[in-house]
C-alpha cells in the first residue's frame, strides 16, 4: 500500500495554472494580497463588496486590481479556486494521522468551507453553468484528494468497503445546506453522519 504522503501527492500538485502563472516578485505580491483582500471583504461585506474598497484593503491601485483581474467575475474566480486548492494542501497537515481522523478531519475542513463559500459559487453560477471549466477542475482537484483519504481508510478496515467518495460529499454537503445551523450544531451533525461509514465494518 503507498504510504500516506504519496497518496497525498496527486492533491498537492493540483494548483490553478491561472493562479498560479508566473508574475514577477512585486506582481505576486500584489496579487496575493489582492486575493487576501477580496476574501476579507467578501466575507464581511458580502461578494458584491466595492472593488475599490479591495484595492484600498490591499494598499493598491484600482489599476492594479483590474490589471490582475479585469472583471469581478475574474476576481470571483480567482478566489474560489485559491480556496478550493487550500482545501486541498490542507489534507497534507494530516498525514501522520490515522486512517480515519485523516479523512474526518479533512471532511470537517470542507464542510466548513462549503458553509462559507456557497454565497461566492452562487455568484459565479449566475453568470455561467455549473459545468463550466473551473468548477470542473475544483471538483477534480477535490475528489483527487478525497478519494486517496477514503481509500486508505477502506484499506484500514475503519470504513465500511460499498463507501464512494461521491456518497460522502454528498453526505456532508447536505449537512452544510441546514438552515440556520450554528457550527457547533454543525459538527455534531457531521460526527453522527460519519459515524454512518463505519457501521458494519466489523461485520462477517
Amino acid at each position: 500500500m503507498a504510504n500516506t504522503a504519496e497518496q497525498l501527492a496527486p492533491a498537492a500538485a493540483l494548483d490553478c495554472a491561472a493562479a498560479r502563472k508566473p508574475m514577477r516578485a512585486d506582481a505576486r505580491r500584489n496579487y496575493d494580497k489582492l486575493l487576501a483582500a477580496a476574501r476579507a471583504e467578501f466575507a464581511s461585506r458580502g461578494v458584491g463588496a466595492s472593488l475599490e474598497e479591495i484595492a484600498r484593503r490591499a494598499e493598491v491601485g484600482v489599476g492594479t486590481l483590474y490589471r490582475h483581474f479585469p472583471t469581478r467575475q475574474a476576481l470571483l474566480e480567482a478566489v474560489y479556486v485559491e480556496e478550493v486548492m487550500a482545501l486541498c494542501r490542507s489534507a497534507e497537515d494530516f498525514a501522520a494521522a490515522s486512517p480515519w481522523g485523516a479523512l474526518t478531519d479533512w471532511l470537517s475542513r470542507f464542510v466548513d468551507y462549503v458553509a462559507t463559500k456557497r454565497a461566492l459559487a452562487e455568484e459565479m453560477m449566475t453568470t455561467m453553468s455549473k459545468d463550466a471549466p473551473v468548477f470542473r477542475t475544483c471538483h477534480d482537484a477535490i475528489f483527487a484528494t478525497g478519494e486517496p483519504l477514503l481509500a486508505r481508510a477502506k484499506s484500514e478496515g475503519v470504513v465500511r468497503d460499498d463507501v464512494e467518495f461521491l456518497d460522502v460529499i454528498q453526505l456532508v454537503s447536505g449537512i452544510t445546506m441546514v438552515r440556520n445551523a450554528t457550527p457547533e450544531q454543525m459538527k455534531r451533525v457531521l460526527a453522527v453522519a460519519l459515524d454512518g461509514l463505519r457501521y458494519g465494518v466489523d461485520a462477517g
